[in-house]
Parts: structure tokens; sequence; C-alpha cells
């Protein structure tokens, strides 16, 4: 009998939790793809996970504020890796979080729910048949809803509230199709990345910390369905 092999789509894997995930779920066995927007990027981070002994199959360009190229996206990937079993929705901009709900430029707000939210949700779509022939999963890399009196810009809340109800949507309606995918969405938690300037604060993990407890989750074996995770919660600083 031969064994399934594990394929992973990771998007915005070139860096950041990204690649933390990516180097951790190609350390416990997983083959990895990378979602990027730079092919140089995408190159450099590709040899620093083989020379990790990682499987990497290829990258893939993946800009979500381009929705004909998402699904030329879908279209190669569905060709080239038809094992994909795992997509994991982890692409996004910040949006200006130097300033305040009440001073949040309209531009600001249309372009990070445009990416974070209508791109995903349009490359999710795109995504969704091949994943359900296999039996597959969608993880979403986002925050939680309900707002923090300690962290809340407007623009990047508002587009992870908007993607955290498609997660609950689609997870309901697969329960009621009997559709075969399953969709659950985790919070790091305060992760020192360059989408936040590379802030590190009390309360704040790296991205190995993080990339090896989001693999431990996603290899838990468990059916995490509808579910929201969080990893590591905000909490205020003492």
């Amino acid at each position: 009998m031969t064994t399934k092999m594990k394929a992973a789509l990771i998007t915005g894997a070139n860096k950041g939790i990204g690649f933390g995930l990516a180097k951790h779920l190609g350390l416990s066995g997983w083959q990895i793809i990378i979602g990027a927007r730079n092919q140089h990027r995408a190159e450099k981070a590709i040899d620093e996970l083989t020379s990790l002994g990682i499987k990497v199959l290829g990258w893939v360009s993946i800009e979500l504020s381009d929705q004909a190229g998402l699904a030329q996206a879908a279209k190669e990937i569905s060709e080239k890796y038809p094992e994909l079993t795992l997509l994991v929705n982890n692409a996004g901009i910040p949006g200006d979080m130097s300033v305040d709900g009440l001073h949040t430029q309209m531009k600001d707000i249309h372009q990070t729910i445009d990416v974070n939210f209508i791109g995903t949700f349009y490359f999710t779509q795109q995504m969704i048949p091949l994943l359900t022939k296999n039996n597959g999963r969608i993880v979403n890399i986002t925050v939680p809803s309900e707002i923090s009196p300690y962290w809340h810009p407007l623009a990047y809340v508002a587009s992870k509230a908007a993607q955290n109800a498609m997660m609950g949507v689609l997870a309901m309606e697969f329960q009621q199709q009997g559709t075969p995918l399953e969709i659950f969405s985790v919070h790091p938690g305060p992760t020192t990345t360059d989408l936040n300037g590379n802030m590190s604060l009390p309360g704040f993990h790296d991205i190995d910390t993080v990339g090896a407890k989001l693999s431990e989750l996603i290899n838990d074996g468990q059916n995490h369905q509808g579910e929201f995770i969080e990893l590591y919660p905000i909490v205020k600083e003492d």
C-alpha cells in the first residue's frame, strides 16, 4: 500500500508566520507549495526550506488583489498538484495600523478588505473543487472578531472579521450539504513579523514558536470544522 502524499499550499509562505508554518509542516512530513507575490522571495524561501531537508514542490504566484491571477493560479495548482489536501490562507496586508479608527481613510478600508477578505474568499472558492475531491482542509490565519481594547486597527480587524464570517458560513454549509471538506480559523496571537513592523513586546512570540504550534494543531488528527482556535490570546501588557 502506498502512503498518501500530504501536500500543503500556504499563501504568503515566503516570510513571517507563513514561512514558520511551511518550515514546521515540512519537517513533519508535508510537501510544501509556496504561495507568494514575488519570485525572488519565493525562491529564497524555497532554498532555505530545502536546506533543512524539506520537500518543496514549487511556488505559485498569489496576488490576492488580482482575481484573474487567482483564477489562473488555482488552475495551475489543480494541474500541477492534483494531490493537494491543505490550503492555508495566511497572506494578507496590515492596512494602516498607525491611525485610530475614526481617522482611517476609506482607501485603506477598501484595499485591506479587498485583499484580506475578498481576495481570500475568491481564491478559496477557486480551490474548493480540488480540495473537496481530496477530502481536504482549509485553515485561515486570522484574528478575533471581538474587539480587543489593547489592539484594534480598524481596516485590518474589519477584514479579518469578514474572513471569520466566511469561515463560519462555509463550515455550516459543508456540514449541512455533506461536503467532505473541513474549514477552521486560527489566531496565532501576538507574533513578531514585518506585518506589525517587527514589533516585540511582552507576550509576543517569534515565527518559529508559532509555526511549530500551528503545525502541531494541523497534525493533531482532530476535526476542527467551524472552530476559531486561539494559539496565544492577546493579553494586556503589564
